[in-house]
């Protein structure tokens, strides 16, 4: 953050970052220039860069999370899937047309297919059916080009990463007291381990969690400091916890996110009551934790209450990664508003005011919190309960005063901005 910037910040108070907030923010372009925090104690505080820099460069591409960390990023976020020859790769799905120009090789054009992943049919196509050699003739695209224009510039140039590189890139850019960290997700296990098949029928059969282990113990990136692994289902982390990384000898901390809390189902619930499979076995005693059991209506919702946070912490989570409009709900606004003045109307939501118990109920249990995503194009952003516009930079200082420990968020500088903010104004009148 710009000195001035601080000064403002420390003057005018927290209020006053609406004001100002996108005024203080980085070219996200640019490499940060280093500031004073960079060699203080963040006290815990992190700032995890979704995707990489995802704001500024096309997500989960090497450029992208090498901008994220000079931007001064503590973690980068590859999400994790497999090629057809079991190599893990960082894309937001297995199914590729959105992020990759893959539609543009004829000589793929018959890998085409539609699949249903967590009970979705999708067409396009998928990793599973690609060899990572395969993978490695495509180049990455901006995945929402009318949000983020800009970034359209990169299309075409970057290939996609194996996980393997995303962690060598940790390792070289990790220098003196600074080590960067990686916060990897495993997207759709159940899909990949159990339900998925390739175009020739037969099953993926592919674990994302032992890959996941099998690489980070073949890279030698084994510190706990450095690593969360995230995951959207339960059966994986508890695996992970309970087996896997005790085969492997390692024990790092695991993140377990929430969907929409009001609607959504983690799949491995949905799957295995499906099937009728032992859910005390997959489960053990989260199974009676959670009250009416584990049922074909059990979602997200069930997992906020506090014997259950309990239990996943004492068990197998370090954190949980709830989605960040589940913690402050918000309302719509109709009509929509133009509050950046760029002639589009496209702030639509306001907040409530009201605070999910979850974020109380998680911190009692000492659980890491760490909500998704913070973005600051105005399509994200939504008013305060009073009717002003916020800033990304304004909801990431609200969100630290609030408690939690870290964000994911696709502007990273903006996110290290808020932090020295927040720092500031909590160290003012201490004499630090």
């Amino acid at each position: 953050m710009r000195p001035l910037c601080t000064k403002l910040a420390m003057t005018l108070g927290a209020a006053a970052l609406i004001a100002f907030g996108a005024a203080c923010a980085q070219d996200g372009a640019m490499a940060r220039e280093p500031t004073r925090h960079d060699r203080d104690d963040h006290h815990g505080l992190i700032v995890i860069g979704h995707r990489g820099a995802s704001g500024y460069r096309p997500e989960h591409t090497l450029e992208s999370y090498r901008l994220a960390i000079r931007q001064g990023a503590d973690f980068i976020e590859p999400d994790l899937v497999a090629t057809k020859d079991g190599v893990l790769v960082a894309r937001h799905e297995n199914e590729i047309s959105g992020t990759t120009d893959v539609a543009h090789h004829p000589e793929f054009a018959n890998r085409k297919a539609t699949k249903t992943v967590d009970g979705i049919a999708l067409t396009g196509w998928f990793t599973e059916d690609f060899t990572l050699a395969e993978l490695k003739t495509l180049r990455a695209k901006e995945r929402i080009p009318d949000i983020r224009p800009g970034n359209t510039r990169y299309d075409g140039l970057y290939p996609v990463p194996t996980f393997a590189e995303v962690i060598q890139l940790a390792k070289r850019e990790s220098r003196g007291n600074r080590k960067i960290g990686i916060y990897p997700e495993t997207k759709h296990p159940t899909y990949f381990a159990r339900e998925g098949r390739r175009l020739d029928g037969s099953l993926i059969a592919t674990s994302l969690g032992a890959k996941l282990i099998e690489t980070l113990v073949a890279q030698g990136f084994t510190d706990p400091k450095r690593i969360y692994i995230q995951s959207f289902e339960v059966e994986n982390l508890i695996e992970l916890k309970k087996k896997l990384m005790p085969m492997a000898g390692v024990n790092l901390p695991l993140t377990q996110l929430y969907d929409d809390i009001a609607a959504a189902k983690p799949y491995d619930f949905v799957y295995n009551v499906a099937r009728g499979n032992d859910l005390n076995a997959i489960y053990g005693a989260l199974y009676q934790k959670i009250e009416g059991g584990i049922g074909p209506d059990t979602g997200y919702s069930a997992l906020t209450a506090q014997p259950v946070l309990d239990w996943m912490k004492a068990n197998y989570a370090a954190g949980i990664g709830p989605w960040k409009v589940n913690l402050l709900p918000r309302v719509a606004l109709d009509p929509k508003i133009d509050a950046n003045g760029d002639g589009k109307a496209e702030l639509g939501t306001r907040n409530t005011g009201i605070v999910h118990p979850l974020l109380g109920r998680a911190l009692k249990a000492g659980l890491q919190v760490h909500p998704y995503t913070l973005r600051a194009e105005e399509n994200f952003l939504t008013q305060t309960p009073t009717g002003i516009s916020q800033t990304a930079l304004a909801e990431a200082v609200q969100l630290y005063s609030m408690g939690v420990q870290g964000f994911f968020i696709d502007q990273p500088d903006v996110g290290v901005a808020a932090r020295e903010i927040f720092l500031d104004l909590n160290r003012q009148g201490r004499g630090d």
